[in-house]
């Protein structure tokens, strides 16, 4: 888990104008809290603060410490809502978590030994299916990231979900649905123009037979 921690405050001022006020005015992004035992909880964030966090990969998929107004709650990011012109945050909601709390979220894949795979080695190149896998896991054990082993992949192979070795308590949800589930993760082939060439040198030689 990460140890990011987020600053925030009690909004009390409701509805569309105020929350407009407070971005233009204050510099901060209107939010709300939920889940847990406690009562949806409407706060707000500095913007600045929040671009900073969203630098963090980690950001999108891991417990966050949010303080709010000196009370601590362990949070995981649920959705934020930017402006479609401006680079302005317009809200963002966090879901209360405990370490047993069960969620889905989608852990950004990590590639290894892209560049010195077999496949790539014989000239071929690494398709990313999947960049990202919707993942179910307790609170406690959720990975900022997924692995991905490239190191034994040859030309023409596949690396499908159930090839990932997930941390422990950690599952796909896509195979949870069964079987025909079972995407595909990246792939190695030739290039286009490797099978391009080798298509028009087949072809002259056929030609060339007759």
């Amino acid at each position: 888990m990460s140890d990011i921690t987020l600053n925030a405050n009690v909004r009390s001022d409701e509805g569309k104008g105020a929350s407009r006020r407070l971005r233009r005015q204050e510099g901060r992004v209107p939010g709300i809290v939920y889940g847990g035992k406690a009562e949806p909880q409407s706060i707000s964030v500095l913007q600045k603060e929040l671009f900073k966090a969203l630098e963090n990969e980690a950001f999108f998929s891991s417990v966050v410490s949010l303080d709010v107004d000196g009370k601590a709650e362990k949070v995981i990011l649920r959705d934020l809502q930017r402006h479609p012109a401006k680079q302005q945050l317009l809200h963002v909601d966090f879901q209360r978590v405990s370490g047993n709390t069960k969620v889905h979220i989608k852990a950004p894949l990590h590639f290894l030994n892209e560049e010195t795979c077999k496949g790539v080695k014989a000239g071929g190149i690494v398709s990313h299916t999947l960049t990202e896998l919707e993942i179910s896991a307790p609170a406690a054990k959720l990975p900022e990231f997924i692995e991905v082993d490239l190191a034994d992949l040859e030309m023409d192979d596949t690396i499908h979900i159930s090839d990932l070795k997930l941390p422990a308590g950690v599952e796909s949800v896509a195979l949870s649905h069964g079987p025909d589930h079972d995407l595909v993760v990246a792939s190695v082939h030739k290039p286009r123009g490797a099978i391009e060439a080798a298509a028009e040198g087949e072809a002259e030689g056929e030609s060339g037979e007759g």
